[in-house]
């Protein structure tokens, strides 16, 4: 049987990327979806292509009559709302900590932290009418280690994660589960927000990126938005249903530890701090007796 069978789920950002990837996922899983984005004409023609399986709703996820429109939309068109995938996001603010300015930094934590929360505040009363559900918000490995994102990014994905924390502390006496995803480097069109970038532009970094990235991680390759996507099909899936209050960490291992752990081809700051090279010390290691 298909993962997600008689399951409805709303996806946010389900236009682009790693909110696509999910939805086509998802769909092919079994699940009616409600695709809430801004693209609207991206939306259509999803709707047109999956018929009774997806609807789409226009969402600026920062309009809250609107998220809670495309929430409420699940229920009228498809009897109830199973799951949440809070995703949708983009850079937002690339100002440091001597740049802040009140309103960009408002806007980005809108964007990215508020509409995570009242997106569940949105969900839960269609999942209790279930008796359960299953949320899952995309954070980032911005939130786990600076030098990843700007600063106003980074600091509403930590939000990101401790809300799921303390939400599941709370969801769980109503049997809703809430989990995060961590992507870590992955080849879509958020990038070009970096470069203030038109879509067709986005895309073709987001194509180069993929080209490109392989030696960004241990892994050693790309990370690709349906790499996520499986991810967050586990943590909705009633085969994460002992899962809640934590997030799962897709990275290709960039996260582990600082490059030196893991690229042979790099010097360790201690070995900086000797003054020796990496080849002086593997000979060391090897006169060494064992």
């Amino acid at each position: 049987m298909k993962r997600l069978h008689n399951k409805v789920a709303v996806i946010t950002g389900a236009c682009s990327g790693i909110g696509l990837a999910t939805t086509e996922l998802f769909l092919a899983e079994g699940a009616q979806v409600v695709a809430a984005d801004v693209q609207d004409e991206v939306g259509q023609q999803l709707q047109k292509q999956y018929a009774d399986q997806l609807f789409f709703a226009h969402c600026d996820v920062t309009r809250l009559d609107e998220l809670g429109s495309a929430i409420e939309s699940a229920a009228a068109h498809f009897g109830g709302l199973d799951i949440l995938f809070s995703n949708a996001g983009r850079i937002g603010t690339m100002a440091g900590v001597q740049g802040f300015h009140a309103q960009a930094w408002d806007d980005t934590q809108n964007l990215l932290l508020r509409s995570v929360a009242a997106g569940a505040s949105f969900a839960v009363p269609h999942m209790v009418k279930r008796g359960a559900g299953a949320i899952v918000n995309t954070s980032s490995i911005s939130a786990l280690q600076a030098g990843y994102a700007p600063l106003a990014y980074s600091v509403a994905k930590a939000g990101v994660l401790h809300y799921t924390r303390v939400a599941a502390a709370e969801l769980s006496a109503l049997n809703i589960r809430i989990n995060a995803v961590v992507p870590g480097f992955i080849a879509t069109r958020i990038f070009g927000g970096l470069f203030g970038m038109d879509a067709q532009a986005s895309q073709d970094l987001a194509d180069r990126v993929r080209e490109h990235s392989s030696s960004a991680n241990p892994i050693g390759r790309a990370g690709h938005p349906e790499d996520i996507a499986e991810a967050v099909l586990y943590l909705a899936s009633d085969a994460a249903r002992f899962v809640t209050g934590t997030h799962i960490t897709v990275d290709g291992g960039i996260t582990m530890g600082p490059r030196h752990s893991w690229d042979p081809h790099t010097t360790s700051p201690m070995s900086q701090a000797l003054g020796v090279t990496r080849e002086q010390i593997e000979a060391m290691r090897k006169s060494t007796p064992s």
